[in-house]
């Protein structure tokens, strides 16, 4: 059974659909989290009843903060999520995030997780009205490190930082709205 929030809207781009989260795409996510894939978003636990708490948690944001992460899928396979990417905030954090993951080594390299950061990106600013983002990174994570450049962020030394369990993590920023204009 699907259920679509109606606050939760459906965007584009030229190749993607992202789209609130669905209970159909539990499976995907618990693969995700029971892969080496998910050790820098801190989902070691392979559990489904761990992985159904992380995917709930990132489902209530949106009912929480009326904003939250899109399920990214090609155009061509809408009901194939291959990651996530949006707005994040949790209560414990200095600031808005927008933050990402590729769930599947298929989908690495084609350009979808900085399609869809752009387009999420876009949202948080436009339809939110948020004037500045931030992403937190661990330093061990090359490959976000290096989107997050791509996206055009910079190291942000002097931001504050949440608490991942002791772990130190490096903060991009984004350029604010009126820089990609």
């Amino acid at each position: 059974m699907t259920t679509a929030l109606p606050h939760i809207p459906t965007l584009e781009t030229e190749r993607l659909v992202l789209r609130g989260p669905r209970m159909e795409d539990l499976s995907a996510w618990a693969a995700f989290v029971a892969s080496d894939r998910s050790r820098f978003v801190r989902g070691d636990d392979t559990r489904l009843n761990m992985a159904w708490r992380g995917f709930a948690h990132v489902a209530g944001m949106w009912m929480l903060r009326g904003f939250g992460s899109f399920v990214f899928a090609p155009k061509d396979r809408p009901n194939e999520p291959v990651g996530m990417t949006g707005p994040w905030y949790p209560v414990t954090w200095p600031e808005p995030e927008l933050g990402w993951s590729v769930w599947t080594e298929d989908a690495e390299g084609k350009g979808y997780a900085q399609e869809a950061a752009r387009e999420a990106r876009r949202f948080a600013y436009e339809d939110l009205g948020w004037n500045t983002a931030v992403s937190f990174i661990d330093p061990e994570n090359d490959r976000s490190i290096a989107l997050a450049e791509r996206l055009g962020c910079t190291r942000d030394d002097a931001a504050a930082t949440p608490d991942f369990d002791g772990k130190p993590v490096l903060t991009y920023r984004h350029p604010a709205p009126e820089a990609l204009q």
